[in-house]
């Protein structure tokens, strides 16, 4: 089966494509036992990544801002997000030579609902509707309501994905593998040899970096690109004890949040409650270097000691300086941190991988399971041009083995 992958993250950088050709490991006559769990191997045969048109991307970061908006001015957001995707699927399918079984699209978060660190709701924007006619596939959509509706936080829906990936390392080690990926909110799954994923977010991955580099280049910049800015500066030790105070750290395992918790407001009430706004004596660079610790310290406070490695993914794992600052902190402890690349995953798109993985549990009616509620088929279908017919039902996955990918990663471009 191949599966075309979109999103965009909480960074609202761009949106990723992929196409995954994603098949059932093992002989003809025993890959097809619908009664046993099945081993998968993926296969990445494109990846690219399209920029936003720079006014949607505007629209996008701040309506997730808070700003007040109207019915009218959301129908009409939701609207241009599906068509930007629908344009970046047909792409894809351009690109790749290869037409997809089924389109996923994460669609653009603007809102993740969350009190006292539990999930109540969220609101992902982008009409499935656009992609499904523009390229006649059908179009999974709406991943994270079903979880929540559960019980469950509806993130990380890294979860699922590491335990297929990482179970049976994780069990022949007899410790945990850690995960973290690095978006605008880093998400951390820990992998026990028991089969069991802790997934939960551990709250600010670039989120609060892009925001205060974006400010302070009027927008110019989106975020800080190689890590120069937070490289020249120092970190600020009341601040960083002020940025430890927040309430979301304290918060108790699975938990969820979002851009509109980790925002610039976040930020100026440290500063604030530092004494630096005052004395005026805090260089941009010494704000960034402090949030990039902020951000490592977060991250790894979130480690168990148990675990062996910390895998990191996601646009952050591309910043050196928050590399260098999550290795020095782990190393403390005696955890090994490394990159996904490490394993076969481009870090830049494991969610796009992800997300391809989860279309084919939920074209298979494979249930997938966040954090300790129960598992649940996520999703809903919008049928391309042809009636719908679903393949049969899988009984499970068993674990998901990464191959070489057949085509080249890139880069730009409007979709």
């Amino acid at each position: 089966m191949i599966v075309l992958s979109l999103q965009s993250g909480t960074s609202a950088d761009g949106i990723d494509v992929a196409v995954v050709d994603i098949t059932v490991a093992g002989a003809p006559s025993t890959a097809g036992d619908p009664a046993a769990p099945a081993d998968l191997v993926m296969r990445p045969l494109h990846a690219a990544t399209h920029d936003f048109d720079a006014g949607l991307r505007e629209r996008v970061l701040a309506v997730s801002a808070g700003e007040a908006t109207t019915a009218g001015e959301l129908t009409r957001l939701t609207t241009r997000l599906g068509q930007a995707f629908a344009e970046a699927a047909a792409r894809g399918i351009r690109d790749s030579g290869a037409t997809p079984d089924l389109v996923v699209s994460h669609g653009q978060t603007v809102f993740h609902w969350a009190e006292h660190g539990h999930a109540l709701g969220t609101l992902q924007l982008g009409e499935p509707a656009w992609i499904a006619e523009l390229t006649g596939v059908p179009v999974l959509s709406d991943l994270r309501a079903a979880d929540i509706a559960a019980g469950g936080e509806g993130a990380p829906l890294m979860a699922f994905f590491d335990r297929a990936w990482l179970g049976g390392e994780a069990t022949a080690a007899g410790r945990v593998i850690a995960t973290v990926n690095l978006g605008g909110i880093a998400n951390v799954q820990l992998v026990h040899p028991s089969g069991d994923v802790l997934a939960f977010d551990s709250g600010p991955g670039n989120a609060l970096v892009d925001a205060v580099v974006a400010r302070h280049t009027s927008g110019a910049e989106a975020f800080d690109r190689d890590g120069a800015i937070a490289a020249a500066g120092t970190v600020s030790a009341p601040l960083l004890d002020a940025l430890l105070r927040h309430p979301y750290l304290a918060a108790t395992p699975p938990k969820s949040t979002g851009r509109e918790t980790f925002d610039l407001g976040v930020v100026d009430a440290a500063v604030a409650a530092s004494g630096l706004a005052a004395s005026g004596a805090l260089a941009v660079e010494d704000l960034v270097a402090t949030l990039v610790e902020f951000t490592a310290r977060t991250v790894v406070d979130a480690i168990p000691d148990a675990a062996s490695v910390l895998v990191c993914s996601g646009g952050g794992a591309r910043n050196p300086v928050l590399l260098e600052r999550l290795r020095a902190l782990a190393a403390e402890r005696g955890i090994r941190v490394a990159s996904s690349a490490e394993r076969g995953i481009d870090p830049a798109f494991k969610e796009s991988l992800m997300f391809a993985l989860l279309g084919f549990f939920s074209l298979h009616a494979v249930p997938v399971a966040l954090s300790t509620v129960a598992a649940r088929v996520a999703g809903r279908v919008t049928p391309g041009r042809e009636p719908f017919a679903p393949p049969a039902p899988l009984a499970g996955v068993a674990s998901v083995t990464i191959a070489s990918p057949d085509a080249r990663t890139e880069t730009g471009g409007a979709p």
